[in-house]
């Protein structure tokens, strides 16, 4: 049968009976798709494990919450409480920034010696390495507890060499004055970690530019100055960052050394008061972990977590931003 002819004279369409197509993704949105469906493991470990956990962490800095009863609302009584009337914040806080300006600095510089060192060494290279990178692979407890001993004023072999040359050794983790340094001589002995890095940065650096720097009459200063300080530029920076994010969170060397340098037999239930001596080795995460888990003051410790948070990302944020520049004008 003919189809019935428009106006026009043309056939007429038979009417679609399936009803409106669903809209086609664009090429654009399928990629968006693709890149989101590779990135939502990610995506749920970073919710999971840093997005609720920070949410929350707001969320309880403004209640009073001692982990047994539901928690109330006291606004900004736990922040002017930390701020001002906390009297441990003060020494934890200095700890904390004192610890992270000498041993990140000292750790970068010994990491670049120590990787010159053994990148120029002929012979017994690889004896060297295994020697410096060895302490590294030692856990943080065993590690603090041979250094404690190694450093015991009274039966330490260190003061016992140091007495045969007739030189009298301080009370290292006992002393106030010296438990924050015998801390940086522990986190230089493991040094391994660094020195494998700067070692890879060192090794990676052109030799020609070390023959031109010659010819041109550079010395050992001139060719670390204009040639391997350049090149290694962008490893000490992560070498900067990495290490102040890491001693920004310093808590478990300072504890064991504490406790055991103050030779108080703990045992269980028992309360560890860490910062011995004389709050000298007291840094935040340790006051942290005493405020929510000893004192059950959950609303303080989270303040104190978003203090330590907030002085980490500021100090990483100048970093970044000044070494951009720097690395900008090398470039």
């Amino acid at each position: 049968m003919a189809l019935p002819l428009t106006p026009a004279g043309s056939a007429a369409r038979p009417k679609d009976t399936e009803g409106p197509r669903a809209p086609r993704l664009s090429r654009r949105g399928r990629e968006r798709l693709r890149v989101l469906g590779f990135l939502s493991p990610w995506l749920v470990g970073f919710s999971v494990f840093f997005g609720y956990p920070l949410v929350a962490t707001v969320y309880f800095s403004f209640m009073h919450y001692n982990q047994i009863k539901a928690p109330t609302f006291v606004g900004l009584r736990n922040w002017k409480y930390v701020l001002g009337q906390m009297p441990l914040f003060g020494p934890a806080l200095w700890n904390t920034v004192w610890l992270v300006v000498v041993m990140v600095a000292l750790r970068v510089v010994f990491g670049i010696g120590i990787g010159m060192l053994v990148t120029r060494v002929r012979r017994g290279a690889g004896l060297f390495r295994t020697v410096f990178y060895l302490p590294y692979l030692a856990p943080p407890v065993a590690a603090t507890v041979a250094f404690v001993f190694l450093l015991n004023p009274a039966t330490g072999p260190v003061n016992e060499i140091l007495g045969h040359l007739g030189i009298s050794g301080p009370n290292w983790f006992n002393d106030p004055h010296w438990a924050k340094p015998s801390l940086v001589l522990l986190s230089l002995w493991g040094i391994g970690d660094l020195m494998v890095i700067f070692m890879a940065a060192l090794l990676d650096v052109p030799g020609e530019q070390y023959e031109a720097a010659e010819l041109d009459g550079a010395g050992a200063w001139g060719r670390f100055r204009y040639v391997t300080w350049p090149a290694i530029t962008p490893v000490v920076l992560f070498a900067v960052v990495t290490g102040v994010v890491q001693t920004m969170q310093y808590y478990t060397q300072a504890l064991v050394a504490g406790k055991l340098a103050s030779g108080v037999s703990v045992g269980p239930g028992s309360v560890i008061q860490p910062g011995y001596p004389d709050h000298s080795t007291l840094t935040v995460p340790q006051l942290v972990y005493s405020m929510g888990f000893q004192n059950f003051n959950t609303g303080a410790a989270c303040v104190l977590s978003l203090v330590l948070f907030a002085i980490a990302m500021a100090v990483t944020v100048l970093l970044m931003r000044r070494s951009s520049g720097l690395l900008t004008a090398e470039d």
